[in-house]
């Protein structure tokens, strides 16, 4: 067992996990975190994407102990008391359906807007190509986000 201090959602933890315990497993069967999916646990779909240190990572291909010392924010500490502007563009725009890809979609979005705040719909499509859906066909979604960053959702 090796002991890792990670912060999730702004509260920090200390626990002792095994070497091989996938990041998505700690936050979903550690600490309750069952908004991040486990999607196909291959890291093709990004279902399970999280913001690690503020960078989107798919937290099926890192493991606990490479975790350690970060910071972690997952779907349930991205809004703060009201929707995160990401979250609400979502619901607005109808970018969801089956809301399984949706998590890791607002989280990678997040990540997109930091880096470029004003993205066209093409980079838009090109920054989410990790992630995968199923059942919206993806207009939703570049729309969404273009809504979120007309809304000025990096700032």
């Amino acid at each position: 067992m090796t002991e890792i201090k990670v912060t999730v959602d702004g509260v920090s933890y200390v626990d002792q996990v095994e070497a091989r315990l996938l990041l998505v497993h700690y936050l979903r069967d550690v600490l309750g975190k069952t908004g991040t999916p486990i999607g196909c646990d291959t890291s093709n779909c990004g279902a399970c994407t999280v913001l690690m240190n503020g960078v989107s990572v798919k937290s099926c291909s890192v493991l606990a102990v490479q975790a350690d010392g970060a910071d972690i924010t997952t779907i349930e500490g991205l809004a703060d008391g009201e929707l995160h502007p990401l979250q609400r563009a979502f619901h607005e725009e109808h970018a969801l359906q089956c809301g399984y890809c949706t998590p890791g979609m607002i989280l990678a979005s997040v990540d997109l807007l930091r880096d470029n705040p004003n993205p066209t719909d093409e980079q838009i499509r090109e920054g989410l190509e990790g992630n995968l859906c199923r059942c919206t066909g993806y207009e939703h979604i570049v729309r969404a986000v273009r809504s979120a960053s007309q809304a000025g959702a990096a700032r």
